[in-house]
C-alpha cells in the first residue's frame, strides 16, 4: 500500500530524560518514539532501489522493507524482517552507532538528516515485546552440537543463528550472568538489562542452552569441549584485560579500570544502597580516554555523586571517538570535558589515595597510521588536575587464559585471536572466533557481525564434513 511521504529533512527528536533529573538517577535517558512518531519518521524514507544503508548494516538488516512496514502501520511484520537479520535488533537500536553505518549511507542525509533507522529499530524491538505475548517456535533440530565460548554481543548472535539453523547450541559463560559487556559495560541509563534479558530468554525459547560460571581455559578447555562431543566451537569471548598508561602512581588507590569500575556498577549494582561491592565517595573524578566507555565511566561517577567529572583526552573534540549522541549527552549532564590533555603521573597522600593528577597541556601535529594527527606535548604545560579518583578508559584486549590453554591456537602481538578471512575460521580446524577477541576492544555491532559470519561458516564446515 502506497503511503504519503513526508518530506521533512529533520528526523523526528528522540524524547530523553531532562538532564537535570536524569544525571541523578540510572533509568533509561532515551524514552524512545510513540507510535505516532515511528510511523510519521518511516514515511520520511524514500524505500530507495539500491538500499546504500543496508550495505552499512553489519548484520544485513533489510532496512528499508521493515521500515515501509512501520509507514504502513505493521509492527509485527517490521519485527520479522529485522529478526530474520539480528538476533538482539532491542539491543542494537539502542547501541549501535549507526550515524557511522547505515544512516551514513541514507540518502535523505545528503540534503537534509538521515532516517532514524536506529530508533525505528529499537521502537518495532519495544513494540513487539510489550505487544505479542507467542513464544518464539523452537526449530527442527539437525542432530549437530556446537559450543559458544562467552555470552556476549557476539556469542549470543552466533548461537541465535546456529540454533535457528538446527544445531544444539550451548553457550558457556565465565560470569555469573549471560549478556557480556551488555550487562557489565553499558549502564543501565544507555541499555536497560530487562531488555537484554529479553533478548537472551529469546534465544532460550529456540534452544540455546547457557551454562554461566564456566571460564574456559580453567573449568573446561577447547579440546575437552570438542571430546563433550561438540563438532564446532566459536570463540566470542571478548576483550575484559584493561590497559593502563604506566605511568607513576596507578597502582594508588582511588585509579580504577573503567572495566572494573562499569562491572561494579552495571552488573553488581554498585549504585544501590547496601552494595556488596561498593565504591568509594568521589568529589573530583578524572576519566582518561575519549570513547564510547569513557563516556559511560563519566556519566556514572557524575550520578554516584561526583561533583566534578572530567574526560581527560589526548586530541581535540573533533578526534573523539565516542558518538556523537554520548557526547552531547555527557556534556548536557555536567560532565568537563579536558580535551587536549595527557596524564603523566597520579599523585597521592600519606595514605596512599589518589590526591591530584600531574597532566600536560597537547597540540595536534601530522596525522599518524590511524589517520588522526599526532598528539604533541607542549613544551613548560606542566598543570596539577584536583581529583580523588581516575578511571583509565583507554582500551582493552582478550584474556590470554584461552589461548594459553589452546594449543595450536594462533594469536597476534596483541593477543587477539588469528582468523582466516572473515569467516572467523582459526589455526585450529572446526574452531572459530570473532569479535573483540580477534578485533579488539569494537562495537556490539560489528563483534554481532562476525559471530554471525562465523554461524554461517559452521554450518557449511558442518555440511561439508558430514
Amino acid at each position: 500500500m502506497a503511503v504519503q511521504r513526508n518530506m521533512d529533512p529533520k528526523k523526528c527528536p528522540m524524547p530523553v530524560q531532562d538532564p537535570q533529573i536524569r544525571r541523578n538517577n540510572f533509568e533509561e535517558v532515551a524514552l524512545g518514539y510513540t507510535y505516532e512518531m515511528a510511523v510519521n519518521e518511516a514515511r520520511r524514507c524514500l524505500n530507495c532501489k539500491n538500499k546504500p544503508c543496508r550495505t552499512a548494516c553489519p548484520v544485513s538488516i533489510d532496512i528499508p522493507a521493515f521500515i515501509e512496514r512501520v509507514a504502513n502501520e505493521d509492527m509485527e511484520g517490521a519485527y520479522e524482517i529485522i529478526s530474520q537479520s539480528s538476533s538482539l535488533p532491542a539491543v542494537c537500536g539502542r547501541v549501535c552507532p549507526q550515524e557511522k553505518q547505515c544512516e551514513s549511507k541514507c540518502v535523505r542525509g545528503i540534503k537534509g538528516e538521515s532516517v532514524g533507522i536506529g530508533r525505528l529499530e529499537r521502537f518495532v524491538a519495544d513494540y513487539h515485546r510489550e505487544h505479542c505475548k507467542e513464544a518464539p517456535k523452537m526449530p527442527e533440530q539437525n542432530g549437530h552440537k556446537v559450543a559458544i565460548i562467552g555470552a556476549g554481543p557476539s556469542g549470543l548472535t552466533a548461537a541465535g543463528d546456529l540454533a535457528k539453523m538446527g544445531y544444539k547450541v550451548t553457550v558457556y559463560e565465565a560470569l555469573h550472568l549471560a549478556g557480556g559487556v551488555l550487562v557489565y559495560g553499558i549502564p543501565e541509563f544507555r541499555l536497560p538489562k530487562v531488555i537484554v534479558q529479553k533478548e537472551i530468554d529469546n534465544l532460550k525459547a529456540i534452544g540455546v542452552d547457557i551454562e554461566t560460571n564456566m571460564v574456559i581455559g580453567k573449568v573446561l578447555t577447547v579440546d575437552e569441549l570438542f571430546e563433550m562431543g561438540n563438532e564446532a566451537i566459536y570463540i566470542g569471548s571478548g576483550a575484559g584485560l584493561p590497559r593502563f598508561m604506566n605511568i607513576p602512581g596507578e597502582s594508588l588507590k582511588g585509579v580504577y579500570s573503567a572495566n572494573e569500575y562499569l562491572t561494579r556498577i552495571n552488573l553488581m549494582k554498585a549504585y544501590r544502597e547496601g552494595s556488596k561491592t561498593p565504591i568509594k565517595n568521589s568529589k573530583n573524578v578524572a576519566v582518561v580516554g575519549g570513547g564510547n566507555v569513557a563516556m559511560d565511566a563519566a556519566r556514572c561517577a557524575k550520578r554516584m555523586g561526583a561533583e566534578n567529572v572530567y574526560i581527560v583526552y589526548r586530541r581535540s573534540m573533533n578526534e573523539l571517538p565516542a558518538r556523537k549522541e554520548e557526547v552531547e549527552h555527557a556534556e548536557e549532564e555536567g560532565i568537563i570535558f579536558k580535551t587536549l590533555t595527557n596524564p603523566v603521573e597520579v599523585l597521592g597522600d600519606e595514605n596512599g589515595m589518589v590526591k591530584g593528577m600531574k597532566c600536560v597541556e597537547m597540540e595536534l601535529g601530522e596525522p599518524d597510521a590511524s589517520g588522526r594527527r599526532r598528539p604533541i606535548e607542549k613544551p613548560d604545560s606542566e598543570f596539577v588536575l584536583d581529583v580523588d579518583t581516575m578511571i583509565m578508559a583507554i582500551g582493552t584486549s582478550p584474556n590470554p587464559l584461552i589461548r594459553s590453554t589452546t594449543p595450536g591456537l594462533e594469536t597476534n602481538k596483541h593477543g587477539c585471536i588469528v582468523t582466516d578471512g572473515d569467516d572467523g575460521l582459526t589455526s585450529r580446524e572446526g574452531v572459530y572466533a570473532g569479535g573483540d577477541a580477534v578485533t579488539g576492544a569494537a562495537t556490539v555491532i560489528l563483534a554481532m557481525g562476525a559471530g554471525k559470519a562465523a554461524a554461517k561458516a559452521i554450518d557449511e564446515y558442518l555440511k561439508n564434513k558430514s
